[in-house]
């Protein structure tokens, strides 16, 4: 009797222990009964029906595809090889579980095939110059597609495209002559800025020696303006002495003593009268 119930006690153990599901916190649980989907759990510990309740763990995490290199024609019948890869999460984890068998395969078979279509529609050189559009557009042609499955598409990153090896060259020819020529135009139009810059410098110059002589013949005629004009004031002043004088006799007294004499003309009798002034006691 004891024997039976230590055996009960053991598989009632063993059960609950088989019963016991921990569901990580990046993780959601899908539980399939008798083979049916019966309901999902989240992160932590649950307790299910052992042998008769199946739990298949779906990571929610973002993941990575790499997408195998594959030859693709381009508009211009130019081979170019090129690869990708694809960022994804699942959304819905019943429908990643049950809506399709592989996704990785299924994506990067989705992947190749529209990578085909979107190059072969573009020449090598708007392939080229145009890998943001294929991007774009290649991440919007899969998250579409891939809605179905549960399944988000974040990001795609193309990130070869490789032409061959004799058009490689022959762009790296080209690149490098438009560099060297790049170079000689800036090289010409840095001479020429500073052919500018020296012919400026050399007009500023002579435009301020200018308003310097300017300044200067312009003080000097102010001097010289100043001067004339004191000197032809005299002289006016003479000629007029000279025609107001010329009927009169002109003496020249020295002054002696108290005397202080002063010219006073007169025009009938021509002579001069003295002012006398006081002596001093």
């Amino acid at each position: 009797m004891n024997t039976i119930l230590i055996m009960l006690l053991v598989l009632a153990v063993i059960t609950l222990i088989r019963g016991m599901v921990i569901i990580q916190p990046y993780e959601k649980g899908v539980v399939v009964r008798l083979g049916k989907y019966s309901h999902l759990l989240d992160s932590g510990i649950s307790i299910v029906i052992p042998f008769i309740d199946m739990v298949i763990k779906v990571d929610m995490r973002e993941k990575v595809i790499e997408v195998e290199p594959l030859q693709v024609i381009t508009k211009d019948n130019v081979g170019v090889v090129v690869d990708a890869v694809i960022y994804y999460k699942v959304v819905d984890p019943v429908k990643a579980e049950f809506e399709v068998a592989d996704f990785n395969v299924a994506a990067t078979t989705l992947a190749q095939t529209n990578l085909r279509n979107l190059i072969g529609d573009k020449s090598l050189d708007e392939t080229l110059v145009a890998r943001d559009n294929i991007n774009v557009d290649l991440r919007s042609t899969l998250d579409e597609a891939t809605h179905n499955w549960g399944v988000k598409v974040t990001r795609v990153e193309v990130q070869r495209i490789d032409p061959p090896a004799d058009i490689t060259e022959a762009m790296s020819k080209q690149m490098k002559a438009e560099r060297e020529k790049r170079a000689r135009i800036l090289t010409a139009e840095g001479v020429r800025q500073a052919d500018i810059l020296e012919a400026e410098g050399r007009a500023q110059a002579k435009i301020l020696q200018a308003d310097a002589e300017g300044q200067a013949i312009k003080k000097v005629a102010e001097a010289a303006n100043k001067h004339f004009t004191s000197r032809a004031e005299n002289w006016r002043k003479l000629q007029v002495s000279e025609t107001v004088l010329a009927d009169n006799t002109k003496y020249v007294l020295p002054a002696s003593g108290n005397f202080m004499n002063i010219l006073n003309l007169d025009s009938k009798a021509g002579n001069i009268t003295p002012i006398v002034t006081k002596a001093a006691k």
